[in-house]
């Protein structure tokens, strides 16, 4: 029986740097049971944008307002998206958001969790903290969406060594090319195949 890849939309805010490490592993192959439909930012100068046009995928920019989740709902609900994916996307989301879309929300955060996370941990604020604590190895971990910011379960973490001339900006490249494009890509496939599993 032949079932469609699982419907796959990924949520952004800035260059999109994540979201083209998916778009890659799908066109590798590497991601087979997924497939990005639809690419959403809260910001309409996201370069992100760009990669997503540029990859033939569907935009929409849904700006902060007071229906703000229920707009992202609606457009979520008109695509049949199955897995939504956090891919540098600065808005936390509420409960009521994600109790919605259970095990189905994933984001990918540059640290190992429970290190250098939760509220005002993000950008290059988490490298400049690790830095600052003098940690010898850091990394990325994904993991499941709740209300609480970094706080669903863990996915996966792949570590990082830190080197003593590090800047945050140095770090923060190393991370993504080390970490973030490796397992973020993986688990998108991983949750894929197990929501494609659990539809036969």
């Amino acid at each position: 029986m032949l079932i469609d890849p699982v419907k796959i939309a990924v949520l952004v805010s800035g260059s999109g740097t994540n979201l083209q490490a998916i778009l890659d592993a799908q066109k590798s192959g590497i991601i087979k049971n997924g497939r990005v439909c639809l690419v959403i930012s809260n910001n309409r100068s996201a370069y992100a944008l760009k990669r997503a046009a540029a990859a033939g995928v569907e935009c929409a920019v849904i700006e902060k307002n007071a229906e703000f989740e229920q707009n992202i709902i609606s457009c979520l609900d008109s695509h049949g998206i199955e897995l939504l994916v956090l891919a540098g996307f600065m808005c936390i989301l509420s409960r009521d958001f994600t109790t919605r879309y259970p095990d189905r929300i994933i984001n990918v955060h540059p640290s190992l969790i429970p290190s250098f996370c939760g509220k005002g941990y993000y950008g290059l604020h988490v490298h400049e903290a690790a830095l600052e604590r003098g940690v010898k190895i850091t990394g990325a971990t994904v993991h499941f969406v709740n209300e609480i910011p970094d706080g669903g379960r863990i996915i996966a973490q792949k570590a990082v060594r830190v080197h003593v001339k590090d800047t945050p900006q140095t770090l923060q490249k190393r991370v993504m090319t080390q970490a973030e494009w490796i397992i973020l890509p993986r688990a998108v496939e991983q949750i894929s195949k197990e929501l494609t599993e659990a539809k036969k």
